[in-house]
């Protein structure tokens, strides 16, 4: 039942909002007003109590609904055995009654008293076939209940093994596409190392090939047989000079080997370099496929130099060398060409003298700087300082072999790298500026020197 709250919510209200002026002038209505409001919490506090022993009388009624429903499983049970004792009576005294029966004519009374105990055992028969009666509805009911189980789990069990089909077949189609995938990366890979060998049974003809293409076109003279002893697989003139192309292809599928074939044959090259008019540059041509297993690219022995290099770089090797033949007859340059040339080498000259004088500047200064640093900071904070400078890492770009610095990358990056320090706002102040441009590396002194 709800209890009316109504007096005390509005004293508790009152309570919040009662100012100073309502407390001497409206102390008697708030008085008031607490005494309804107490009642009302008094009364709540029985109700509170009676509610408490409702449940409680609850909890002590479900306890005993607990043991009367145990008692009736031990009653059911006991019922059960005596139905069981009931039949076996009867038929023991089916028994008796057929034996009994026979001896109707001579035992009359004992038919009598057999007749009365009949009697009494038929009620006692009802009374179990009616026991019996509610006993094989009960039974009948959870049969129907087993029933409904029983669909519902061969349902259940169809529903799986059609999942379990679908499953199966699934994983037989993955499987299937696997060992397909798988075949074709093999036949695939196959193929790759029949082309491999292939190119590489082929090579020397095709470097004999390519190399009489690139002299047929830019008229630079191919030797078929050469004047001297050995027999290089290609020759060609430069400036009144043999250039040997020597091709070397692995013998096997397995590279391991085959850096150490190309180092070897840089020494059985020895004898062409013992001949006349034969260049001191040496170039041994290998097929593209097996760059990636060769890890030196150049061999400076002491009378000459070999070249590693593949079958598509002969273009461009071959016609910067033939570059040599303009370089021999330099004085038939004009004077501008001659003038354009000296002030390219002359630049080139300036650039790195300055660069080189600019890192010995900023080389003592560093070393200026590391030398106060450690004299005059505190223990502390040298220590310190050495603990961050074990965890720095300077990573400068690799340079790779074969690989050529781009110019245009380099001025792409320091338009990028000026971009950032234009965005980050990095500016110099004018002091700083003018003790800058005052040092003696912007001064005539230092300019004199560039100069001399």
């Amino acid at each position: 039942m709800a209890m009316n709250t109504e007096r005390l919510t509005q004293f508790f209200e009152q309570v919040k909002t009662l100012t100073f002026w309502q407390r001497l002038f409206r102390w008697s209505q708030f008085r008031s007003l607490s005494y309804e409001a107490y009642e009302e919490f008094k009364t709540l506090l029985s109700e509170t109590e009676r509610t408490v022993q409702e449940l409680d009388t609850a909890k002590t009624d479900i306890s005993i609904l607990k043991n009367d429903s145990e008692h009736l499983r031990k009653s059911q049970s006991t019922l059960e055995n005596e139905v069981g004792n009931l039949r076996r009576e009867v038929s023991e005294n089916l028994r008796k009654i057929s034996e009994l029966t026979s001896l109707a004519a001579t035992k009359d009374e004992a038919l009598r008293q057999a007749e009365s105990k009949i009697k009494g055992l038929e009620i006692a028969a009802a009374t179990a076939e009616v026991r019996i009666g509610d006993l094989t509805q009960e039974n009948s009911q959870l049969k129907q209940e087993n029933t409904i189980f029983k669909q519902t789990e061969d349902d259940r069990r169809a529903n799986y093994e059609k999942a379990m089909a679908t499953v199966k077949a699934i994983t037989d189609k993955i499987q299937a596409d696997r060992e397909k995938e798988i075949a074709d990366r093999q036949e695939e890979e196959i193929e790759r190392l029949n082309k491999m060998k292939a190119t590489w049974v082929n090579h020397e003809e095709n470097v004999k090939n390519q190399i009489k293409m690139i002299c047929d076109r830019n008229t630079i003279e191919y030797v078929d047989k050469v004047p001297f002893k050995g027999n290089p697989d290609n020759a060609i003139t430069v400036c009144d000079e043999f250039i040997i192309f020597d091709a070397k292809s692995p013998a096997s599928d397995d590279l391991t080997n085959f850096p150490t074939y190309i180092k070897l044959q840089t020494e059985s090259v020895k004898k062409y370099i013992k001949e006349e008019k034969v260049k001191k540059d040496i170039f041994l041509v290998i097929p593209s496929n097996t760059l990636d297993v060769i890890d030196c690219f150049f061999y400076n022995v002491a009378d000459y130099k070999v070249y590693v290099v593949a079958l598509d770089a002969l273009e461009p090797i071959i016609l910067s060398l033939k570059k040599l033949e303009e370089y021999k007859f330099a004085e038939q340059l004009s004077p501008e060409d001659r003038d354009n040339i000296c002030r390219v080498i002359g630049k080139f000259a300036h650039v790195t003298k300055r660069r080189i004088q600019i890192d010995q500047f900023f080389e003592r200064q560093f070393l200026e700087a590391l030398s106060k640093s450690e004299a005059d900071l505190p223990r502390d904070i040298q220590e310190k300082v050495v603990e961050y400078e074990r965890s720095e890492k300077l990573n400068p770009p690799q340079e790779k072999r074969a690989k050529l610095i781009s110019s245009t990358e380099l001025e792409t990056d320091s338009k990028k790298i000026r971009k950032e320090a234009e965005a980050k706002a990095i500016s110099f102040p004018a002091s700083v500026q003018q003790g800058i441009t005052s040092l003696p590396l912007y001064s005539d002194e230092s300019g004199s020197e560039e100069k001399a």
